[in-house]
């Protein structure tokens, strides 16, 4: 195992675009990191530089105690899992395993029992005669993971190694892979577009956005504690619900309504005052039927229900409340896409909640899950 440092790294390609800007990140020894963020917003990058497959324009990479930034892939001592497997067709999975250990020159019996070992620690031991054409998605991708596992690197580089999967599947190597990380404790960097996978398998999640670390921390306190609207809004899905308000002496005004804050989010904001942007997750909203009498109820509006399963998800929508899209706006404008932005709200209900399309109900929200954001630069007011 082997710690992993980016000390100020920056990478640019061509015509000066920015893909990386002054990453400074430590990644513990045995620790499982997961880079997330949506397309283009550099994770991949970071992966290929830790890799040697992109040169740093500036700054520091070290692996272990050893600065890497000039070392070549092949020696350092790294091994990465790509999305495509990257399986040699002709070979057998027996030698597609063995591969890296006999380009070492490794003597025979040793690559037959690492492989061997290997095979039976992913329990794909009954598959080793055949070729990577005779193998599920599942099969190919454990073949892949015991190649880079067979070479004992010091870390482990994962660029969306589930994305090519189905559902079910994705569930299952999930799983495979928190269990396969516990029983080796091997220091991991996994990039995904996945929430799930990223909420799941990650110690601790990196959020980046345009090149830039926008927060990074574990996964239950991005979910509840995001740093800025751009992580509200990115990690949870379906995403965090915002409103337009106006803080007060101890309390925020919205539309008609007035929702003294909690202790705690009165202490952080002290004495502001003005506008704001109220975040609530689906689940911080809840049918009035049970409530308290001194709830506030807000009469809603049902416009679309979605049935799950295990839950319901309700868009609806409530006279009087302003509904804010912060960062679809604002990706809307560096795009130059139109946007049509709607005024409802979602809402996650127990499975046989008593609402329907059309209906009418009133709805309360959990004030003591409620969060607060600066408008102007969207960060967060209780950080």
């Amino acid at each position: 195992m082997a710690a992993i440092e980016f000390r100020e790294v920056t990478k640019r390609f061509q015509r000066e675009s920015l893909a990386l800007d002054d990453l400074s990140l430590s990644v513990e020894e045995g620790e499982f990191l997961i880079l997330v963020g949506p397309s283009g917003c550099g994770k991949t990058t970071a992966l290929r530089l830790t890799a040697g497959l992109e040169e740093v324009t500036s700054g520091e990479i070290r692996i272990g105690a050893r600065v890497v930034n000039d070392v070549r892939p092949a020696d350092r001592d790294i091994a990465m899992v790509f999305q495509n497997y990257a399986l040699y067709p002709h070979m057998t999975v027996r030698d597609n395993i063995g591969f890296p250990l006999a380009r070492q020159r490794l003597k025979k019996a040793e690559i037959a029992r690492r492989v061997r070992d290997t095979a039976h620690l992913l329990d794909i031991e009954q598959l080793l005669e055949r070729r990577p054409a005779q193998l599920s998605g599942g099969q190919r991708q454990r073949v892949a993971i015991g190649r880079a596992l067979v070479r004992r690197p010091a870390a482990f580089l994962m660029d969306e190694p589930l994305s090519n999967l189905d559902a079910k599947l994705r569930v299952q190597m999930r799983a495979e892979l928190i269990d396969l990380h516990r029983r080796l404790g091997v220091t991991t960097v996994y990039v995904t577009h996945d929430q799930t996978e990223a909420m799941t398998l990650g110690d601790r999640v990196l959020v980046l956005d345009n090149g830039v670390v926008q927060q990074v921390d574990p996964p239950e306190k991005l979910y509840r504690q995001p740093t800025n609207t751009f992580v509200a809004s990115f990690i949870g899905s379906p995403a965090m619900n915002f409103l337009e308000g106006q803080l007060r002496a101890g309390a925020v005004q919205l539309g008609p309504w007035s929702v003294e804050l909690p202790d705690a989010l009165a202490r952080s904001v002290g004495g502001r005052t003005g506008d704001v942007l109220v975040g609530l997750r689906p689940e911080d909203f809840a049918l009035a039927n049970g409530a308290g009498s001194g709830a506030m109820r807000l009469p809603a509006e049902i416009q679309i229900t979605e049935q799950l399963g295990p839950e319901l998800l309700a868009h609806f929508r409530v006279d009087g409340l302003s509904v804010a899209h912060p960062d679809a706006r604002r990706r809307a404008v560096q795009s130059d896409e139109s946007i049509e932005l709607g005024d409802t709200l979602i809402g996650r209900f127990a499975p046989n909640a008593p609402v329907a399309a059309g209906d009418r109900a009133e709805i309360v929200i959990d004030r003591e899950r409620m969060q607060l954001f600066d408008p102007a630069t969207g960060a967060s007011l209780a950080r």
